[in-house]
């Protein structure tokens, strides 16, 4: 990898802890190489299913992994996690064609499991210096940004997620005053999980992403905690 893309993190104290949950994925995968390649991350941890058996389905696999990292406090927290098709069904382009199954699915794994990690993970955040937290959200979960209907489970599922960071981060101001806690959309990936679904949008490399969500994280301050942002740092709306 590049070198000048380490350092992206500038605004975390030097010797900083990070986690990522997904680092088998393309973009997760991406993140822990980035920083690897940051001479101010003194320690990297990657977990997944693949390879560590966390399962965004099953509290007690999340919870021991978080119990595996020791008492340590941590600075950076990147939920890199989601699912878009669920067992063959590819998003809905119409209401007739919402599963209930594949639709409680989407939400065990886009919502309640990031959920599950902020329980577990969070309490591990640095109280005494600036730390951050952020989930992979999407644009298409949000409200006030749709209008092209379809992608019924999935668009929800989200949005819930950004509802869950946002209330997360008021009630981890008042025990964390300099942490900053994001939904934050990277773009269209060229991912296993996109690749079907890109069409002719622009589409980018998970380095690509991965550089750009952790500058984009950087520029947050502690004021602008629970908020739901692009890669490029923009405001998305709810």
């Amino acid at each position: 990898m590049d070198s000048s893309h380490s350092n992206l993190l500038t605004s975390l104290p030097s010797g900083y802890r990070a986690v990522i949950i997904g680092a088998s994925g393309g973009i997760g995968s991406a993140l822990v190489d980035h920083l690897r390649n940051d001479e101010n991350c003194a320690d990297v941890i990657g977990l997944s299913r693949r390879h560590d058996r966390l399962d965004l389905t099953e509290e007690r696999s999340i919870e021991a992994a978080a119990k595996g990292l020791g008492a340590e406090p941590i600075q950076l927290l990147i939920c890199a996690t989601g699912v878009l098709g669920i067992d063959g069904h590819s998003p809905e382009k119409a209401l007739r064609q919402v599963e209930p199954e594949a639709m409680l699915k989407q939400f065990a794994i886009n919502a309640v499991g990031p959920a599950l990690i902020a329980k577990h993970f969070l309490p591990l955040l640095d109280r005494k210096q600036r730390a951050i937290a952020a989930f992979l959200s999407a644009r298409v979960g949000s409200i006030g940004d749709n209008r092209l209907g379809g992608w019924m489970s999935y668009r929800a599922s989200k949005a819930a997620l950004n509802q869950i960071v946002h209330t997360t981060a008021i009630e981890y101001a008042r025990t964390h005053p300099q942490a900053v806690l994001s939904a934050i959309h990277p773009g269209t990936v060229r991912t296993k999980l996109s690749e079907p679904f890109a069409g002719g949008h622009r589409t980018v490399a998970p380095d690509e992403a991965a550089a750009s969500i952790l500058t984009a994280l950087d520029g947050l301050t502690a004021e602008a905690s629970g908020t739901f942002i692009a890669y490029d740092g923009s405001s998305i709306p709810w």
